[in-house]
């Protein structure tokens, strides 16, 4: 006879997206089982070297915002992108970045205005899962097992059977839990066996990419980055900083017709790095990858969903595709919290998909573009960039130039960490006014139901996101205006909803309306200048248990 785990969540893929859901909604006093196919400490793959300032909110929040912020890159090492001919050639010009050590206090450059507690971390997934690992194994209400595939699963109207089998015993044991999450990547077994089929895109990018360790490198290169990437008319590559000292992963990004597995690894590397033939490198891995804009038809059968790349696969550029699978995971966790704690109607969980289907739909054009752009530039770059004298001058400056607009967005993308919102919710009071537009790089804060909480720092020095509650918050900016009735429909409803009077020099400006009632993903879920006259619907609305209604101005119509 068989095993058998009960849970409430099953979390299938133990990456940094399933690690993230599995501590949120452990924190939400919900259990969590989450099963992966590693061994606990075994590497990941070394290609995502971004954490996007969103998800460094969400982190804060969890309490493992230090221990990431800690790890990766020395502190001082420059978080800047350098444009060069090679990596030890000459410079074409540079995107400033604040190292680790002066993140929080860095102002002027292109990402040190964002009104966030939490700026971005370069920091490689080698680095950052040990970190989340560490802290997940510590958090109550969540069950690791690794060296674990779940193999088969079937639902029902109470929930879904899984069946695990341990990869080094081959015991198998059956998991019932009330709901399951696919966070298995871009080969999801969950994926596959819901019927999700993905379209897009299949093949925006081919590139061979290689992971070595070379200690002589930054010594040769005219000055240290944490991102450089190389144009010249051989090979055009783009290469990370691992650890700040003796390891990087080079990209080396193909031709249309070139195949990784046919291009000369080793010449390829020696031209991206600008070396010589006696230069002595040595391969740690090859993470060879074709970039992609795939998404899936749905991300839900009934008790079952996606997060993640098994939802969707994007060109893996500045860590989009991580960074919007944790935020898949916020979007999903709190909902599914809950349901299960009683205060959430079921039909809330329609919310999921047709929030976030969206969303990576808007993402990845914005990723992709920038591939097709970057192609477009390197497509045909002029013998005269290595030239000495005048006409050489013209062509690094003009080359330079190009890099950095093109490339911006992708490395300080502001808009989609801060501007994207949510349309067509079926959870949220929307009042007629649209959501301000924004691009990869530009954004505007804005209380438009359906746009991100605007971050504002707080009198008493706090950021507004640490005095927000993990569920509900009813932000109120006139301590006058009376909310006896929100307040008591959302204690009739069971809802977890905190008050909290701001007090802060911005409000005035960031905040038109006097009440704002804010998720527990710190995305709007209405405003207005009073309680609405039917306080009751706006609850049940925004806890999935109502049709949509339209709260125009604290009035129903």
């Amino acid at each position: 006879m068989l095993s058998r785990i009960n849970t409430e969540i099953l979390v299938v893929g133990g990456g940094p997206v399933g690690l993230t859901l599995g501590v949120d909604l452990a924190s939400r006093g919900i259990g969590v089982t989450l099963c992966e196919i590693r061994a606990a400490g075994e590497p990941p793959s070394v290609r995502c070297n971004h954490v996007s300032a969103r998800t460094m909110e969400i982190f804060r929040r969890l309490g493992v915002v230090g221990a990431v912020r800690d790890a990766g890159l020395p502190a001082d090492f420059p978080n800047d992108v350098a444009f060069r001919t090679a990596a030890t050639g000459i410079e074409l010009g540079r995107i400033p970045i604040p190292c680790r050590a002066k993140r929080y206090t860095a102002r002027g450059g292109p990402d040190t205005w964002w009104p966030t507690p939490e700026p971005p971390h370069r920091i490689n997934q080698i680095y950052l899962e040990p970190a989340l690992f560490a802290h997940a194994v510590a958090v109550p209400e969540l069950r690791i097992l690794t060296r674990t595939i779940v193999f088969e699963f079937e639902q029902n109207k109470d929930g879904v059977l899984a069946i695990a089998r341990d990869l080094d015993t081959d015991e198998t044991q059956e998991i019932f839990a009330r709901y399951l999450i696919g966070c298995d990547g871009a080969h999801s077994e969950v994926r596959r066996r819901i019927g999700a089929t993905l379209s897009g895109d299949v093949a925006v990018v081919h590139a061979q990419s290689t992971y070595i360790f070379a200690p002589r490198l930054l010594d040769m290169m005219p000055g240290p980055a944490w991102a450089i990437d190389c144009i010249n008319p051989r090979s055009c590559g783009l290469m990370f900083a691992i650890d700040g000292r003796d390891r990087w992963l080079i990209h080396n990004f193909l031709a249309p017709r070139e195949n990784p597995s046919t291009v000369d690894r080793d010449r390829s590397v020696r031209e991206i790095l600008g070396v010589e033939p006696s230069f002595q490198f040595e391969i740690l891995g090859r993470e060879d990858w074709t970039g992609r804009r795939m998404i899936a038809d749905r991300f839900r059968d009934r008790r079952v969903f996606l997060c993640g790349d098994a939802a969707h696969i994007w060109v893996p550029f500045a860590g989009y595709g991580m960074n919007a699978g944790i935020a898949d995971a916020m979007n999903l966790s709190w909902m599914l919290a809950g349901v299960i704690k009683g205060w959430a109607d079921p039909a809330i969980l329609d919310a999921y998909e047709m929030e976030r289907q969206p969303i990576t739909e808007q993402v990845s054009r914005y990723a992709m573009d920038t591939s097709l752009a970057r192609s477009a530039q390197r497509s045909s770059i002029p013998r005269a960039i290595e030239q000495a004298g005048a006409e050489g001058d013209a062509t690094r400056a003009r080359i330079g130039r190009q890099a950095y607009e093109i490339n911006l967005g992708q490395f300080c993308c502001g808009g989609l960490n801060f501007g994207y919102f949510y349309a067509a919710s079926p959870i949220i009071a929307y009042d007629g006014e649209a959501a301000p537009a924004y691009t990869m790089y530009e954004f505007r804060q804005s209380t438009v139901p359906g746009c991100r909480t605007p971050h504002l720092w707080l009198r008493d020095g706090r950021s507004l996101y640490d005095a927000l509650d993990r569920d509900f918050t009813l932000l109120r900016f006139d301590p006058m205006v009376e909310i006896g009735s929100l307040v008591a429909a959302a204690a009739c409803r069971g809802v977890p909803m905190a008050v909290l009077d701001v007090d802060a020099d911005e409000a005035a400006i960031l905040y038109p309306c006097k009440l704002l009632l804010s998720r527990p993903d710190q995305h709007v879920a209405w405003r207005g200048d009073k309680a609405p006259d039917y306080p009751l619907e706006l609850i049940d609305l925004v806890r999935g248990a109502s049709g949509k209604v339209s709260l125009m101005g604290g009035s129903r119509v």
